[in-house]
């Protein structure tokens, strides 16, 4: 089987950003005189939901009625995270994964096309990709499938069958990147085979089903990598 094309999932995957979107969280909680504050335990709990305002959603469905905000509050308020997380991240506060930048580099050569399957929103997708790779987002995948395009994120598989579509792939011709569980499952969910690479927040989860797990995407990992995606189907 030819492997076309490589899907990326962003947040954990590409980038150690976790921790930046919840210092962003947190920011823009206390800009706006909220009591809220999400420890890294609470955190790691609210991972487990794909999407920044499905995230804020899930945290105050556990509040007293009386001191939740309105859908459009939400909104407005994961808005301006979005923004706090952009400065943080143009200000240097992450870089890429070890091996992403040489493993997309090794696809091109490769003529593979690159595809980016994310749940986060464009705005983070772009300023990640001015940051690391100082060029457009557009200009370094082929596809973007951002989260405010489908109604429903990772674990379904919405995402992943948008980033098909959109190459005009099967899923037996492409291989997907993933950090986490629920990332794990959408990808699969959609028909991928999936390498998995943890990051701070996912160790220890469980990756049942991947096609490979590894540590990092350096090279040293690239043959059982490469195992992978003969294996995956």
């Amino acid at each position: 089987m030819t492997i076309k094309a490589l899907i990326f999932d962003l947040d954990g995957t590409l980038a150690e950003t976790e921790e930046t979107h919840r210092a962003a969280f947190n920011a823009t909680f206390a800009a706006h005189g909220l009591d809220w504050h999400w420890s890294r335990d609470d955190y790691a709990v609210l991972l487990k939901t794909g999407g920044g305002k499905e995230r804020l959603r899930a945290f105050q469905a556990g509040l007293p009625e009386a001191a939740r905000l309105p859908e459009a509050d939400i909104v407005r308020l994961h808005a301006e995270k979005t923004e706090t997380f952009g400065r943080m991240i143009a200000e240097g506060a992450v870089g890429l994964r070890p091996g992403v930048e040489d493993l997309i580099l090794h696809a091109r050569e490769a003529d593979m096309a690159i595809a980016m399957a994310t749940t986060t929103s464009r705005p983070n997708v772009e300023v990640l990709a001015r940051t690391c790779w100082g060029k457009p987002a557009d200009r370094v995948f082929d596809v973007i499938a951002s989260g405010d395009e489908v109604e429903r994120k990772k674990p379904d598989p919405a995402i992943y069958r948008l980033a098909l579509d959109r190459l005009g792939l099967p899923p037996r011709e492409c291989l997907a990147f993933e950090d986490s569980h629920i990332g794990l499952q959408s990808a699969r969910a959609a028909g991928l085979g999936v390498v998995i690479t943890p990051s701070t927040y996912t160790e220890g989860e469980d990756f049942t089903g991947a096609a490979h797990c590894a540590p990092t995407l350096e090279q040293r990992n690239w043959p059982l990598i490469l195992k992978a995606m003969l294996l995956s189907y």
